[in-house]
This record gives C-alpha cells, sequence and structure tokens, in this order.
C-alpha cells in the first residue's frame, strides 16, 4: 500500500465515520422512540381525524425537532478529514383511501422487527377515541455519508484500481449491504457485476479475497491478551476473506483462523 500514501488518512477517516455511523443509528432510534412520548394528547386530537394531511405534518415536525437535537452530537474530527454523517427523514403518505375516525390520543411506534434505516415505516395507534386505528406511515431514511463510488463502468470480474473509485457523498442507508467507506477495502478486489459510473460501491459488489489456496503453506499469527506469536501450517481449505479457514499447523493441530493477507491468517486464542 506504499504507492497509495492516503490510504492511511482514508482508514482513519473510514473508522471515525464508522463509530459516529454507530453513535447516529442510536440518535436515530430515539429519535422515533421520543416521538411516542411528544406525539399524544390534544394536539393530535384534531389532526388525527379524516384529516391525513394534518397527522402528516405534525409527525414531520417532531421528526425534524428530533433529529435537530440529535445532530450536536455528531461532531466532526478535529481534523477535518471526514465530515459527519447527516440523517434525512421522508415521510411517505398514507393510503389517500384511508379515513381515521377522529382520536384523543395518538402514540407513533416502531413496529417490530423494523429498522430505522432505508424504507421503513413508522406505526401510528389510536389509543383513546370512539374507533380504534392502527395504521403505518411509510418513511425512507436516509444517511448521507462519505464513501466510495464507481467512476466508469466496471464489468464483471474486473479488479479494481485506485482510478475506478472515488470518495463522494451518498446514501448509506440506500441499500441493505454495506457500503465500502475506504480505498484500501476495494483495491484488489473483482467486480460480481456490471457497476456504472456514480454508482455507491457496496460490500456486495465485490468479491472476497483469496489470500492462499487449499495446500498452500501459511504463515499464523496467534494473538491472545498480551501476547502474539507466530507459527506456520498448511492450508486445509481456500483462505476467502471474510471466512474461517482451517489450518493444520506445524504440530498437527487443525484451527480456524481468519485470513488477511497473502499467506498469512490470524488467529485469535
Amino acid at each position: 500500500m506504499s504507492d497509495f500514501p492516503h490510504v492511511h488518512r482514508l482508514t482513519q477517516a473510514s473508522r471515525w465515520c464508522c463509530a459516529a455511523l454507530r453513535r447516529m443509528a442510536a440518535g436515530v432510534w430515539m429519535v422515533i422512540l421520543t416521538v411516542g412520548l411528544l406525539a399524544s394528547g390534544p394536539a393530535l386530537a384534531q389532526a388525527a381525524g379524516a384529516e391525513a394531511p394534518g397527522l402528516s405534518g405534525l409527525v414531520a415536525d417532531l421528526l425534524q425537532r428530533q433529529t435537530q437535537v440529535q445532530s450536536p452530537a455528531l461532531q466532526a474530527p478535529a481534523d477535518g478529514e471526514a465530515q459527519p454523517p447527516r440523517v434525512e427523514v421522508v415521510l411517505g403518505e398514507l393510503d389517500p383511501r384511508l379515513k381515521l375516525a377522529p382520536c384523543q390520543k395518538v402514540n407513533a411506534y416502531i413496529p417490530q422487527g423494523m429498522k430505522l434505516w432505508g424504507k421503513t415505516r413508522v406505526g401510528l395507534r389510536c389509543e383513546q377515541g370512539p374507533v380504534r386505528w392502527n395504521v403505518f406511515w411509510p418513511v425512507t431514511v436516509k444517511v448521507w455519508g462519505t464513501a466510495l463510488v464507481v467512476t466508469s463502468t466496471v464489468e464483471p470480474g474486473q479488479e479494481l484500481g485506485p482510478q475506478d473509485v472515488k470518495l463522494a457523498e451518498v446514501d448509506l442507508a440506500e441499500s441493505t449491504s454495506p457500503a465500502v467507506l475506504s480505498l484500501p477495502e476495494a483495491l484488489g478486489r473483482s467486480s460480481q457485476r456490471r457497476l456504472q459510473a456514480g454508482q455507491s460501491l457496496r460490500e456486495s459488489d465485490l468479491r472476497a479475497r483469496r489470500w492462499f489456496f487449499a495446500g498452500d503453506p501459511v504463515r499464523l499469527h496467534v494473538k491472545g491478551a498480551g501476547f502474539m506469536a507466530t507459527s506456520e501450517g498448511v492450508a486445509l481449505a481456500h483462505g476467502d476473506e471474510g471466512r474461517c479457514a482451517r489450518v493444520r499447523t506445524s504440530q498437527g493441530r487443525v484451527v480456524c483462523a481468519r485470513p488477511v493477507a497473502d499467506g498469512l491468517a490470524e488467529l485469535t486464542l
């Protein structure tokens, strides 16, 4: 990687970005969970009738206020190499055929199993009124952050080089597959499908690196609490990135090690 002096900076930025995303995700959950407390009482008694636009406006206002409260927690790093992700919540529309009865108490909640990431929905439940109703409001949670995009058309099987990708702002929540955040994660990996210029690069777009083959000699880095040792072994299976590879050590023991580089695997005790 010495040919790419900016890789180290990008890796630092990507680590900060991941940490910021975790803090941000917790903040987004707080946004919607708090809605259930704030969106109750007389304020919704009028808007929760047949006037769906009124309810939409109130929910949108609450979401906007809550995301603004959370945003100060996402501070950019001192060196200014990365910008904190920003959250954008886009409300969809309820089915116009719905006729909601007047309600004195409406609570918003997260349906079981739903995540506030990408296309999702928020439940609205009438808890006090002549008719109890429960509807689901479609919501799109966009998380804008820095990640890799493709600079030109990439064909299936093509190995990516530094000229094929660049950092740009993308919607990290647009796909269920994680975005590729840094150059080292992409360099030398082959595309699984045809990619278009400007497309956000996702983990599912790339083939895992094969660091060694079954039968190859393998160096083992054995890590434990406060120590690291080096050993030799022979691969009993292909060493694909992100997967356990069985390695027979020089003592005859078979272990499951993590392939990390050419002919190298790590074993954590």
